[in-house]
């Protein structure tokens, strides 16, 4: 007779003596993917596979929350940020865009205010503005092609909230200045240092010395992990406001479901997470970052050295030289044309040179490209947030001639890269060439 009482009245388990073997969801056939990215032959692969599972290996667990306990390669990022940056808080995030919207929405941008953003950075920066409903402001950089205080402080009203400097091409803004503006207004400073990853302004880390620090870590970065980001910042609510803003459901507070500490700290948000495949390689990144910057600087130092500046032609200044991330070398020429020249000689004498900015070549790290703001388009009809009732103030007067002195330093300006494996004879031969071609293209 068969006993059907249940198992928690004292009646056997129903699914007792499964035999079933668990088998992990990831395990090494995805390692061998990405041994493809390291362009491994086969057989080396091959060698691989045989000595891990003869050693034995673990099934790795790619979402940092859930993983095994002190193993996060986002965790272990992250603490190698807040001991390089020397700041109390760092949130690894999905990419350097997911970095602003984040901070913008942790520093209370929203329906009704302003952000002054530079008319020279990659379009993100304005767009996070956008993203987190507020409206941008654009405003004119000076000759370090950083934001210009002047400006700022012209074009700061009672909407404004935050400025966003942002250090383009390893080249510190006027920080002195721009804090002592937002000191002087009572505004947030969300500071965009992912062009200059590393670099610092008198002695302190950029993306530490505002109230929130953006980095990205794309391809193209001081330091890289596919795909990625990080938020530094010294404040923990708004360190809060951006860890919940980047992982809406879970909240990753003290006790991540209880009640709201403070008002402000639960809303809803987006899903920002940093993968474990991104954290373990920005943690790699992160310690090689050191080497790289005294290389760049080393290299540049040396080209400048031996330059032989003519009438009409000048070097990009600098608001701290020692402390550049100092992968390119500018430069700018007494006009566009005389710029368009030098470029084209220089990259036929063999070195990659080129122009900043070209009316006729559309490039979205200068605003006249910037449509999107321009011509205030959204994704639906309605036009927020740029019809928003609660910006009750007339808009900026958007316009692709609104920032002419941008325009005239990006277009006279001449830019060079600098490869930070570049031997001391890689660095002469480059300052011999750029020599050798202003004393063709310039009038003494």
């Amino acid at each position: 007779m068969t006993d059907e009482r249940l198992a928690i009245d004292g009646g056997p388990k129903a699914a007792a003596g499964m035999s079933g073997e668990p088998t992990p969801k990831i395990w090494i056939e995805e390692l061998e993917e990405l041994l493809d990215l390291w362009a491994v032959k086969p057989e080396a692969k091959a060698r691989i596979r045989d000595l891990l599972l003869a050693d034995g290996i673990e099934p790795p667990h790619l979402f940092r929350y859930y993983g095994p306990q002190g193993r996060s390669k986002v965790e272990g990022f992250e603490a190698a940020c807040r001991e390089a940056f020397g700041v109390k808080h760092a949130l690894g995030v999905n990419s350097g865009t997911s970095a602003l919207i984040a901070a913008m929405v942790a520093c209370q941008v929203g329906p009704g205010a302003e952000v002054i953003v530079p008319a020279y950075t990659f379009f993100a920066t304005t767009a996070a503005v956008v993203v987190a409903k507020g409206i941008p402001v654009i405003a004119e950089v000076d000759e370090s092609l950083g934001m210009d205080p002047h400006d700022v402080a012209n074009k700061i009203t009672d909407k404004t909230v935050a400025i966003a400097p942002v250090h383009m091409a390893g080249m510190p803004c006027d920080m002195d200045a721009l804090l002592q503006i937002a000191r002087d207004h009572n505004l947030r400073v969300i500071e965009d240092a992912a062009q200059a990853g590393g670099g610092t302004y008198k002695g302190r880390p950029l993306g530490t010395l505002g109230d929130v620090g953006c980095f990205s870590l794309d391809f193209y970065k001081t330091f890289v992990s596919g795909e990625g980001g990080v938020v530094l910042t010294d404040d923990e609510w708004l360190y809060t406001r951006a860890q919940s803003y980047h992982d809406t459901a879970a909240c990753w507070r003290p006790d991540r479901y209880a009640k709201e500490r403070s008002p402000g700290e639960l809303f809803c948000g987006e899903n920002y997470r940093m993968s474990e495949l991104a954290g373990a390689v920005a943690l790699a990144q992160l310690r090689k970052l050191p080497a790289r910057l005294e290389a760049w600087r080393r290299s540049k130092r040396r080209i400048l050295e031996q330059i032989e500046w003519r009438e009409g032609v000048s070097p990009q200044p600098s608001h701290d030289p020692d402390g550049e991330a100092a992968y390119t070398l500018t430069f700018y020429a007494a006009t566009q044309d005389l710029a368009g020249r030098i470029s084209e000689a220089l990259a036929a004498e063999g070195v990659g040179a080129g122009g900043v900015y070209s009316s006729g070549v559309r490039d979205w790290h200068c605003y006249r490209f910037w449509e999107h703001i321009l011509e205030q388009k959204t994704a639906t009809d309605e036009g927020c947030p740029f019809t928003c009732p609660y910006h009750d103030a007339p808009l900026p007067a958007y316009s692709a001639d609104m920032c002419p002195r941008t325009l005239d330093l990006l277009g006279r300006a001449v830019r060079i890269g600098v490869a930070e494996w570049w031997a001391e004879r890689d660095c002469d031969l480059v300052a011999g060439a750029v020599n050798k071609v202003l004393r063709a293209c310039v009038v003494p």
